[in-house]
C-alpha cells in the first residue's frame, strides 16, 4: 500500500474497523500508517492504543457528541452529511474540515459492501455540493479534504470514474489540498475470487491527479484507506468439530465457532477457505454443510457465494468429533464484527503469530463474569 501510485504525496490509513485490536493498530502505526475511524469510540480506542490524534481521521454515520474536543486534539473529521457540517460550523466557526461526498457510483461484491451510489446513505450526495458550499460560507469553514468512499470492489474502471468525479468536487472548494479516495480493495480469499491489484487501480488515478494539477494548479495529496487488504488473509479462526449429524439429504459438520466469531458468511454470503485436520485419517472425503454453534439457522459457514441463506457443501476429509478445523481469510471483519455474546457465548481470544514463530495472546477469552458485569438486578424480582 505504501507503494500505491501517487503524484504528489500519499497517506495510507488503515481502516481500523477491519481489525481494531490495539496490538494490530500498533503494528500498522509503527509502519508509518495513519488510521481511519468510523466512530468516536474507534477514535478513543486508537488514542488509548497510543496512536497520536493527528494521525486519525473520522468519517462516521454518527457524529460523536464530543466532536469539538476531538477536533481540538487534532483528529481530522470529515462531515458525512449536511447536518453534520452544520453542527461543526455552529460549534466551531472557522474550523478546518473535510467533506465526505457520495460520488454517485460505488463498487462492492454485493449491495452490503457497496457504499456509493443512490442507494447508499454514506456521505453528502454529490448533487448537494451547492448546499455544502453555502454552509461552509455561512460559518467560515475551511474545507481542506474531500473524501469519497465507494465500497470494497475491485473494478479499476469504477475507481477511475470515481476519482474523476471526486476531482470535480475538489475544484469547487479552492482550499482543499487532500483527496481521500476511500474504498476497500477486494481480497481473494478463495481461488475463484478476483482480488484488487493496487498498481492497476492506482495508475490511472495518478494520471488524473497530474492532469488536475495542470488544469487547476493544485498538487493534491492522495489518501487511501485499506482495511481488508492488509489483514484478511493474515488471520484464521481455529475451531474443533463438535458433532456430525445427518438428514436424508445432508451431512452437517458442527463447529465450536460460528457467527459469534465469523459473521461474514451469514451476513454477506462470503466465502472462506476451510481446512480440516483429522486426528485419524481414513483417506476418504465427504461433502459437508458446515454450521456454527449458535441456535440460529443462519449460522452457516458454507453458504452459496453471495447467498447467505443458501446451503452449500465443502468436500473435506472424513471428520470426527474433536478434529481441528481452520477457517481462513478471517483477519478482517471477523473478530471486529462478531455477534458478541449471542447465546451467551464468550468473546474468543485473539493470538498474534510473530515473525520468529512465537505466539502472543493479544486478547483473553471473555469470562461469564465479564459478560454479566454490566447487568443490574431489578428490585422486586
Amino acid at each position: 500500500m505504501l507503494a500505491f501510485p501517487n503524484a504528489y504525496g500519499l497517506t495510507v490509513r488503515f481502516a481500523m474497523k477491519a481489525c481494531p485490536n490495539a496490538a494490530i493498530l500498533k503494528v500498522f502505526a509503527n509502519k508509518g500508517l495513519h488510521l481511519d475511524a468510523s466512530s468516536g469510540w474507534e477514535v478513543r480506542r486508537a488514542m488509548l492504543a497510543g496512536v497520536p490524534a493527528d494521525r486519525l481521521s473520522l468519517s462516521s454515520q454518527e457524529l460523536p457528541e464530543d466532536f469539538p474536543s476531538l477536533l481540538n486534539k487534532g483528529v481530522q473529521i470529515n462531515a458525512c452529511s449536511l447536518l453534520q457540517l452544520e453542527r461543526i460550523g455552529k460549534a466551531l466557526p472557522g474550523q478546518e474540515v473535510g467533506l465526505r461526498f457520495n460520488p454517485g457510483r460505488g463498487s462492492g461484491g454485493n449491495g452490503k459492501t457497496n457504499v456509493g451510489g443512490p442507494d447508499s446513505s454514506f456521505g453528502i450526495w454529490h448533487e448537494w455540493a451547492d448546499q455544502a458550499q453555502a454552509i461552509v460560507k455561512q460559518y467560515g469553514l475551511k474545507v481542506v479534504r474531500i473524501h469519497t468512499h465507494i465500497g470494497s470492489g475491485s473494478d479499476p474502471v469504477v475507481w477511475q470514474e470515481v476519482s474523476t468525479a471526486s476531482l470535480a468536487l475538489v475544484s469547487r472548494f479552492p482550499t482543499v489540498h487532500t483527496l481521500n479516495l476511500g474504498g476497500g480493495y477486494k481480497v481473494a480469499r478463495i481461488a475463484t475470487e478476483k482480488g484488487t491489484d493496487p498498481q492497476v487501480v492506482g495508475a490511472p488515478v495518478k494520471v488524473a491527479f497530474e492532469k488536475f494539477a495542470q488544469a487547476d494548479g493544485r498538487k493534491l495529496r492522495l489518501e487511501i484507506e485499506p482495511g481488508t487488504f492488509l489483514v484478511a488473509n493474515a488471520g484464521a479462526v481455529l475451531s474443533r468439530v463438535q458433532d456430525i449429524v445427518s438428514t436424508d439429504a445432508r451431512a452437517f459438520l458442527k463447529l465450536d465457532t460460528g457467527m459469534t466469531e465469523i459473521l461474514r458468511p451469514s451476513l454477506y454470503g462470503s466465502q472462506h477457505p476451510v481446512h480440516l485436520y483429522p486426528a485419524k485419517t481414513t483417506g476418504a472425503s465427504r461433502d459437508y454443510v458446515i454450521v456454527g454453534h449458535c441456535c440460529e439457522s443462519g449460522d452457516l459457514i458454507s453458504c452459496a457465494p453471495g447467498e447467505p441463506e443458501t446451503l452449500a457443501t465443502r468436500a473435506l476429509p472424513e471428520a470426527a468429533a474433536g478434529d481441528l478445523c481452520v477457517i481462513g481469510g478471517a483477519g478482517a471483519y471477523c473478530a471486529g464484527m462478531s455477534t458478541k455474546n449471542y447465546n451467551s457465548f464468550p468473546e474468543a481470544p485473539e493470538v498474534l503469530l510473530r515473525r520468529d514463530g512465537t505466539f502472543t495472546l493479544i486478547r483473553r477469552r471473555q469470562s461469564l463474569e465479564q459478560i454479566l458485569q454490566n447487568e443490574q438486578p431489578a428490585e422486586g424480582l
